[in-house]
């Protein structure tokens, strides 16, 4: 049945893919109004994590970001799509490097030093991802989860690979990073996806109690990788800019803790600034603390 279903989507995904910029974003109103107004796709998970993220704020207030992220939700999906066949100069000039980002990378990359980036699901990270070897000489490294769907998980492989980066499984990172270290590596670690409750770190985020994946820290002390936060940030629709900086030069020289909390408080400040790019449909808080 997956591959049924793989292959009946994938003509209408490369459809997709080749059209216009003006017809995609029409295709992301119109499921826009479908996934909030008919679906109503996690619109209780949504709401619940906006209120307890932002306890601050007013109905209409969260009422708004909760509409910007159903709309900026599909935008995501039909520029993943667009991802398939996309050029190499349409990445370009639709997800820029600022100018601080791009020389933190090309100057790391002169001092021979591989880096760990640590992002959120903030914007749109797909394109990030595809964009960076366009732009700076690292060799970028991934870490993903494999999808359930081993056809649409090949599809994604694809994407995220056009251009020469490398994915790593989640449960082979370190080793990974290992066999890499002759190589000259940035290596992407998404931040803000949920561990168990017994291994994580623990700590405030968003207003609410939250588990951190450890491993982040954890590796970055034993190879002394600097620690380079990246966010992307939306300019407008379908317009995007990476910004980068540095939160620790020598790992490890830091204490324990010190780099989840630096690299959570950033991610957070980036949420609050522009909250409706954020991926609120995730549950992030499914767990307790014990």
């Amino acid at each position: 049945m997956q591959a049924i279903g793989y292959y009946i989507s994938l003509p209408f995904l490369y459809l997709i893919s080749i059209l216009s910029s003006g017809i995609l974003y029409g295709i992301s109103d119109i499921a826009y109004f479908l996934l909030f107004h008919i679906v109503g796709y996690r619109k209780k998970v949504v709401l619940k994590n906006l209120q307890n993220s932002f306890p601050e704020k007013s109905d209409a207030e969260l009422r708004q970001i909760m509409h910007g992220f159903y709309s900026y939700l599909c935008d995501l999906f039909v520029e993943t799509v667009k991802a398939m066949t996309m050029s190499r100069k349409f990445l370009i000039d639709h997800c820029i490097f600022s100018p601080d980002a791009k020389a933190l990378f090309i100057d790391y990359y002169e001092q021979q030093r591989s880096i760990i980036v640590v992002m959120g699901h903030f914007g749109n990270w797909e394109w990030a991802g595809v964009a960076f070897p366009l732009i700076c000489k690292q060799q970028l490294q991934v870490i993903y989860h494999p999808l359930s769907n081993k056809y649409f998980n090949m599809l994604m492989i694809h994407i995220r690979t056009r251009f020469g980066n490398k994915l790593i499984s989640m449960p082979d990172t370190f080793r990974e990073m290992i066999r890499n270290r002759k190589d000259i590596t940035a290596t992407v670690f998404i931040a803000d996806q949920t561990p168990s409750a017994d291994n994580a770190y623990w700590t405030t985020f968003l207003n609410q109690q939250t588990p951190v994946f450890r491993g982040t820290e954890t590796i970055a002390r034993k190879l002394n990788y600097p620690v380079v936060f990246a966010s992307v940030r939306k300019v407008r629709r379908g317009r995007y800019e990476i910004m980068a900086e540095t939160l620790f030069e020598q790992p490890t020289q830091t204490t324990d803790g010190e780099i989840t909390e630096a690299h959570t408080r950033q991610l957070e400040k980036e949420i609050r600034e522009q909250p409706e790019i954020w991926l609120w449909s995730h549950r992030r808080w499914k767990h307790a603390q014990r």
